[in-house]
């Protein structure tokens, strides 16, 4: 529990510190664990109310009890929603079949960007974990992207003993990760001591599989698992060797490592 509180605490701060210094921030939401207790801890750092909207970059792919649990949510918490689609590449009949680092480029990567251009965001908080995916361990609490959100893995600011940066040039896009040094099992730990509404996909559905990741349904798979409860998903992440995100297609080859080079989440 005390390692958990000083994640916590950290997390917080990192919230403050990014609502101090820039001027028009938003949250990017999914709707899967991560981003619910990212979430969860927006709330508790600007005690109860979040002071930005969450925006959530809508693919039409997602699973509908995701859809269905994000409405809800926005209802009972007073969110500020905004939602994002890439009409165009939508329109155009862009899908998986296409490649799912093609679709997810459209879908996601450019969804998002165009979003970010519409409202003018300079900053955009994300559930990144560096344990979660390879690329990700090449992140910073406060990562810069060039104007075009573009990210230079080899070019970031170095972060010691808790000193962070949070000046930059003029057209710096900024991605601000506050859960970074968060491990999968802090996240259900976290879960299971703050007793937060999480999507019931990640259990058991009765049939021995549930889902690790949460994303696009056609790209998006369940594992074997027989986990019922919080506890049980410890359990099982204490002595599993199967990476997390092995059910999700994008990370195959170096899909993911050249989406996040483009401005993927």
């Amino acid at each position: 529990m005390k390692h958990l509180r000083q994640l916590e605490d950290q997390s917080i701060y990192i919230f403050r510190e990014a609502y101090k210094h820039f001027d028009n921030l938003a949250m990017l939401w999914s709707m899967g664990k991560d981003s619910t207790v990212l979430l969860w801890l927006a709330r508790k750092a600007f005690f109860g109310h979040v002071p930005f909207p969450l925006l959530h970059v809508d693919t039409s792919y997602k699973i509908p009890a995701m859809i269905e649990y994000r409405d809800r949510l926005a209802r009972e918490w007073r969110l500020n929603l905004v939602v994002g689609q890439n009409k165009e590449a939508l329109a155009a009949g862009m899908n998986h079949t296409m490649g799912r680092v093609t679709c997810c480029t459209a879908l996601k990567t450019t969804a998002l960007k165009q979003l970010v251009e519409e409202k003018g965001y300079t900053g955009i908080i994300l559930g990144v974990r560096a344990d979660e995916e390879g690329t990700r361990a090449k992140e910073r609490y406060f990562s810069p992207r060039d104007k075009n959100s573009e990210w230079d893995f080899r070019d970031q600011p170095p972060e010691l003993w808790d000193q962070f940066k949070t000046i930059f040039p003029e057209g710096t896009h900024i991605r601000i990760h506050p859960l970074l040094d968060w491990t999968e099992i802090n996240i259900w730990e976290y879960i299971k001591l703050e007793n937060i509404p999480f999507m019931n996909l990640y259990l058991d559905r009765g049939d021995g599989t549930r889902y690790r990741s949460l994303g696009c349904a056609p790209c998006t798979f369940p594992i074997k698992s027989s986990a019922r409860s919080v506890d049980d998903i410890i359990e099982e992440l204490r002595h599993t060797t199967v990476a997390e995100r092995t059910g999700r297609a994008q990370d195959e080859g170096r899909g993911m490592e050249l989406l996040r080079k483009d401005g993927y989440m």
